[in-house]
């Protein structure tokens, strides 16, 4: 018998599962989440950290789409620090390391407390399919529920193999059943699925700790929050501690090569380059004398200590004589080892942009069954596959037919958002090894940063009612601001007068020889908000974030025009219609692969060429290119 009560399923109760369901929940659906403990909805697996480079961004982005991770960590955060900050805004990088205990507990509070939002602890064991769309699940104590789509965010749960030493355990996280049905269901579906490997470092009892020799690293005076919706924000911040490994450390390790299943053949599953365990990093790196570890307190209680920097699946043995040759943990009690995890994944070239799969429709894959790594990437894809998954409904359901204005899907491009780069790199790439978002895989780094997410993403959050009509009044006119101010000091020229030099002398900033923009000036290194107001009246009535945003505008004016002028390029080209007499075979620059796939899918113009599995940036470039050159020779 249907159920029509349950409008989306999402399986899977980790930072992919919370944001899709309750994204999805506060759009109006009804949405069910299953999980395998409804207590452990939220739990950090690995670090006790959210954020960093590249993934400050996704959490602030994940914030001003509304989602809840950046709220969840300024309440559980127990130091916060902006990653390079000596460096320029776009490749800085904000850092907390969170009380896991209270995070987690806070993320499954948030959860039940969500309208529209039901939960239940139960396994998924397989899909329902009719004529190529998902229906429901069916779950270990038998039961099955329906549904109109279908949202997997399973996390290392799929076939999951942990590996301690010569010891191999069927888990999905350590002491957690593995989810085998379900990763069964999908190959018969048709889906052919990989094998990533990930792992995780030893915890130490913080009593067994002896710090009297040890670094300490403290977080920042001003602590920045993630959430823009986060208010009073003053954390009581706890320092962790800086140690290393040496030579007989090393020693340790080089000796037991031999019982490393990293080595051994026995982990088949591909890990992660840049973040490699510490038999990995003795392996590659052996001219090394010591590598940095951080101890890092997993709650305010500082009962418990993460030692980031020695991920690794050594025989218990091996690791507790590891731990014991390092300063200041010679007498450390071990109370987790670190282990490595094996788990089945999908290749995301099966999926569209909308994070659907490409052969059933109503399903939708987020985290790291889409071969990612990171609690901040998975975050990303849940509200992208939530949001995305309720859009679909409105073809459906006359509920939703005249919500979220004339939005269809929502795909943000490479230019919006670092939750663009990463689908669409994902999408059109795919992905062999885990992948984490990086700065560097940004083209347009300088227009996606931390300081202005809410600002590119907010008018998307207010259209699908995912922010408040007040937060969106106050963004407006910080952005009407901005660009009142931005055009103020581009048009406002100051010359070396007496005048002029005497105000800059009596703010502190050094004098101009010619005349020039003030948007010079006030881009300075040296220019501060302050400043700014006394610059022009007008000034002292914009807020404290729009200042910093006409600050940091005016400091990268020229580039960022150029990045600008390069996304208007790019729009473009996109809309570039491909003639349907146009052959594609015989286009030197475009591989086999995506010659096949042109030819198969037929695209009408380069944008549709774009959402197509394999087809890279390079491939569209080189199709503009004979576009051209088809029009010129027919003109001839």
């Amino acid at each position: 018998m249907r159920d029509d009560n349950i409008d989306i399923l999402v399986i899977g109760g980790g930072h992919a599962g919370i944001e899709a369901s309750i994204v999805s929940a506060k759009m109006g659906a009804r949405v069910h989440l299953l999980t395998m403990l409804v207590e452990n909805i939220g739990l950090a697996s690995c670090n006790p950290a959210i954020g960093g480079l590249g993934k400050g961004h996704l959490v602030k982005e994940v914030d001003a789409l509304g989602g809840v991770m950046g709220i969840l960590t300024d309440k559980s955060g127990i130091q916060y620090r902006v990653l390079n900050a000596s460096k320029g805004p776009a490749v800085r990088g904000t850092r907390a390391q969170i009380d896991m205990d209270k995070y987690r507990i806070e993320a499954r509070n948030m959860v039940l407390n969500t309208s529209n939002l039901s939960v239940s602890q139960e396994v998924v064991e397989s899909l329902l399919v009719e004529e190529q769309k998902v229906i429901g699940v069916r779950t270990n104590i038998g039961k099955t529920y329906f549904a109109k789509k279908v949202i997997i965010t399973a996390g290392t749960f799929l076939r999951g193999l942990v590996h301690i030493g010569e010891t191999q355990i069927t888990n999905g996280r350590f002491g957690e059943n593995a989810s085998i049905g379900l990763s069964q269901s999908l190959r018969d579906l048709g889906f052919e699925l990989g094998r990533l490997k990930t792992g995780t470092c030893p915890r130490i009892d913080g009593r067994s700790i002896d710090t009297a020799n040890l670094e300490q690293h403290f977080g920042d005076t001003i602590p920045p929050n993630f959430s823009y919706r986060t208010k009073d924000f003053n954390p009581e911040q706890l320092p962790c501690f800086v140690t290393y490994t040496n030579e007989t450390t090393h020693q340790y390790i080089r000796d037991n090569f031999s019982r490393a299943p990293l080595f051994t053949g026995q982990i088949e599953g591909v890990g992660p380059r840049y973040c490699p365990s510490i038999e990995d990093k003795i392996h590659r790196f052996a001219e090394k004398e010591r590598h940095q570890l951080f101890l890092e307190p997993q709650t305010q209680d500082k009962v418990e200590y993460y030692i980031n920097g020695l991920s690794t699946s050594l025989p218990f043995d091996v690791q507790e004589k590891v731990i014991h040759s390092i300063t200041g943990l010679e007498n450390a009690k071990i109370t987790r080892y670190g282990y490595a995890i094996e788990y089945d994944y999908v290749n995301p070239t099966a999926l569209w942009h909308t994070l659907e799969t490409r052969l059933i429709s109503g399903l939708y894959f987020a985290g790291q069954i889409n071969g990612t790594t990171g609690y901040e990437e998975a975050a990303a894809q849940g509200i992208v596959a939530g949001i995305n998954a309720v859009l679909s409904l409105k073809k459906e359901d006359g509920r939703f037919q005249n919500k979220f204005g004339d939005m269809q899907e929502f795909i943000l491009r490479r230019d919006e958002g670092y939750i663009g780069v990463m689908i669409d790199d994902l999408v059109t790439k795919g992905t062999t090894e885990p992948y984490r978002v990086f700065t560097s895989r940004a083209e347009y780094r300088l227009l996606l940063r931390e300081d202005n997410a809410l600002f590119r993403l907010g008018k998307y959050a207010y259209t699908l009612g995912l922010m408040e009509k007040q937060d969106y009044d106050t963004l407006e006119k910080d952005m009407q601001d901005i660009k009142e101010g931005i055009e103020f000091l581009k048009q406002k020229i100051l010359t070396p007068s007496k005048e002029t030099l005497k105000f800059l002398q009596d703010i502190q900033e050094e004098p101009i020889n010619d005349k020039c923009q003030a948007i010079l000036v006030v881009g300075r290194d040296s220019f501060d908000d302050d400043k700014l107001e006394k610059f022009d009246i007008s000034f002292k009535n914009v807020s404290k974030r729009a200042k910093e945003q006409i600050r940091i505008l005016a400091k990268y004016d020229n580039y960022i025009q150029k990045q600008l002028e390069s996304v208007a390029k790019m729009e473009q080209m996109l809309e570039v219609k491909i003639p349907k007499d146009f052959v594609f075979d015989g286009i030197a620059g475009l591989s086999l692969e995506v010659v096949e796939k042109l030819n198969k899918y037929k695209p009408a113009t380069l944008f549709h060429a774009s959402n197509i599995s394999g087809i890279t940036p390079a491939s569209l470039d080189v199709l503009h290119l004979y576009i051209h050159l088809y029009h010129k020779k027919k003109n001839q």
